[in-house]
């Protein structure tokens, strides 16, 4: 048996080698690779926001890729029902017997990374049929529940310019998604090696790194990973600022802010620095860790006012001004 500092030294390693696989089909966008992987590791899912065509589906068709993990891409459409997220029961006939019985044919979810795309194109019935996934990790269907294989991650995309046809996503599933992560539009040279890349013969094979197997061990080792009070105290701290009825709550959060984080974004932020600080091969959170985990764990759980939103005041703002 391995030890957990052999652990922490062996998945440094391992990750390092994971970002590197990546890059050969992705260019750039290492910050938002490195926060999907601490999101897998915590057990978490993550919120995409992107234009089209900033590879937000390459990116983690290509991250299930090297991990060996299942991927499955779900397409997020206005007809879309839950059976077609998580299966439906069919009536089958023994050729033999002639008895009849239902057969439960798994949907798409039954898989280690789920793509949901476009997630806010569909009603909120369909999306409901992800929040038991996303939480409890199984399906029930006709009244029978099943289990959904580990490691189970879900990544769902939206794009932030078109809202017409779109059914925003309510705060409840909001908070169950640990990141929400922007990706931006590449730099001139990047954008250069994309065309580059894209227009060629240029046809990598990527090597499967870490197994299913051994991302389990990894998110067992992340909750071992011992968390100092004052770290601790911190992100709670910075959680609690968010809300309009605490004392200690800043101007800008009074003026700005209409309703604040709940507890799972103080569970999230430490959870984030832990993995973040076992990536960089520490034993144990810093504060600098919790503020670098505050904007994609906060954004989506602030919800702005009226004056906020006249001002052109942003959550980001609001997180900047707490931090």
């Amino acid at each position: 048996m391995k030890n957990d500092v052999e652990i922490v030294k062996e998945l440094a390693v391992e990750i390092d080698r994971v970002r590197k696989e990546i890059a050969k089909i992705i260019v750039g966008q290492d910050e938002i690779i490195e926060q999907l992987v601490i999101s897998l590791l915590a057990k978490g899912h993550c919120l995409l926001v992107g234009v089209p065509g900033l590879a937000k589906t390459l990116l983690i068709k290509t991250l299930s890729e090297v991990m060996d993990l299942k991927f499955n891409r779900i397409q997020f459409t206005p007809d879309l029902m839950p059976s077609d997220i998580t299966g439906t029961e069919i009536l089958e006939e023994d050729q033999i017997t002639k008895k009849r019985e239902f057969k439960f044919i798994p949907g798409p979810v039954f898989a280690n990374v789920i793509l949901a795309d476009e997630i806010n194109r569909t009603p909120p019935k369909t999306q409901s049929a992800l929040l038991e996934a996303m939480q409890e990790h199984r399906v029930t269907v006709a009244g029978k529940t099943y289990s959904l294989s580990e490691p189970f991650f879900v990544l769902a995309t939206q794009n932030p310019i078109e809202q017409e046809g779109t059914y925003p996503l309510p705060e409840a599933q909001l908070d169950r998604f640990m990141f929400n992560l922007w990706l931006d539009y590449p730099s001139v040279d990047e954008e250069r090696q994309i065309v580059k890349q894209t227009t060629s013969q240029y046809s990598p094979v990527l090597e499967k790194v870490i197994t299913a197997q051994q991302i389990g061990e990894y998110q067992e080792l992340i909750k071992r990973v011992p968390v100092a009070d004052n770290v601790l105290n911190y992100a709670v701290d910075l959680v609690s600022k968010t809300r309009v009825n605490n004392e200690n709550t800043p101007a800008i959060v009074k003026e700005a802010v209409r309703w604040g984080a709940g507890p799972r974004a103080s569970q999230y932020l430490v959870l984030a620095a832990k993995v973040k600080s076992v990536l960089e091969g520490r034993f144990s959170p810093n504060i600098d860790d919790v503020r670098f985990a505050s904007l994609p764990v906060l954004r989506h759980r602030i919800i702005l006012n009226f004056n906020a939103e006249a001002e052109g005041i942003s959550s980001k703002d609001v997180i900047k001004k707490l931090l």
